[in-house]
């Protein structure tokens, strides 16, 4: 049975917290708030946990699920090859609606689907999805909708549509909106913006001027 806790009342969001991390650490699902939309998480190195979470959306391997972390400095031990243009976009955009596309850690025992050597990371700016992060570590997060329909704004929406198959649903209040993060491919020698959200290419260009966008 799904429980649900109220993150606008101070000891309700403590108790939710505490019985979110648990919930992770058991390799369950849990949902919670970002700056976007809701998120559906699990900890990202608990392969069945990931596997359980792509099951409750309805979503193939063929579309891996993105990383939530909750400071920057956790970026050392994931990925490789990050560029000092990367570093700047983290520290003019982070926490915020920018996600990273880098190569991650060749040793990290994780499943996040079919990813290539690659992983989308971010930190969301949302104290609720930021004190999870801080205590849980890395999480694979997803939004919290069945594929194919809308990206749930409220708390609401996420309990419609993914039920019971969620141990723990964090209920901070309306989300500020559906504007996706912007995603950028930092890869290669160059940044490439590969789908435009909050962030356009003339605010990152304001970091990195040479900044090419996919066709």
């Amino acid at each position: 049975m799904a429980r649900r806790y109220d993150c606008n009342d101070a000891s309700d969001r403590a108790t939710g917290l505490r019985e979110a991390v648990s919930a992770v650490r058991r390799g369950e699902l849990v949902v919670l708030p970002t700056d976007t939309v809701y998120g559906v998480g699990a900890d990202a190195f608990t392969s069945e946990a990931v596997a359980d979470l792509l099951a409750a959306k309805g979503r193939g391997r063929n579309m891996p699920t993105p990383v939530l972390i909750g400071s920057p400095n956790t970026l050392h031990g994931l990925v490789t090859d990050f560029s000092e243009q990367a570093w700047e976009l983290v520290d003019a955009f982070w926490p915020g609606p920018l996600t990273l596309v880098a190569r991650h850690q060749p040793s990290l025992q994780w499943d996040l689907g079919d990813t290539r050597g690659t992983v989308a990371i971010r930190m969301p700016l949302h104290p609720v999805a930021i004190e999870l992060l801080t205590e849980t570590g890395p999480m694979a997060v997803s939004s919290a909708n069945l594929t194919g329909h809308r990206s749930p704004e409220d708390c609401d929406a996420a309990q419609e549509m993914l039920g019971d198959s969620i141990s723990v649903y964090l209920d901070g209040g309306p989300t500020p909106g559906i504007v996706p993060s912007s995603i950028v491919d930092v890869t290669g020698d160059v940044p490439v913006l590969l789908r435009a959200g909050a962030l356009d290419a003339d605010e990152l260009r304001k970091v990195v001027p040479d900044l090419e966008v996919a066709p």
